[in-house]
């Protein structure tokens, strides 16, 4: 049996990132920012944000212009290294 290969993403490309961290007056300006700084400015109509049923977690979803994976690694690096955020997808 052939084993299915996952499809290849084709750079540049519409990319939406689903950050989830706990809920902070700051939280969604530096998941914001971040995003920024690797993927340039963020029109608002591309950010959604949803805090959980109980209030406790935030989660910030955010369509940027993907130009490549180094450039997703360096986001997710950076995301995850800040010690605010509990997951990306």
């Amino acid at each position: 049996m052939a084993e299915i290969e996952a499809p290849k993403i084709e750079f540049p490309c519409s990319y939406p990132l689903k950050v989830v961290g706990d809920a902070a007056g700051d939280f969604q300006g530096f998941v914001i920012d971040v995003l920024e700084r690797h993927a340039g400015a963020i029109a608002s109509e591309h950010i959604e944000i949803n805090p959980s049923r109980n209030g406790r977690f935030l989660s910030v979803r955010v369509t940027i212009t993907a130009t490549g994976e180094p450039q997703l690694r360096a986001i997710f690096d950076e995301l995850k290294a800040s010690g605010r955020v509990h997951m990306v997808l």
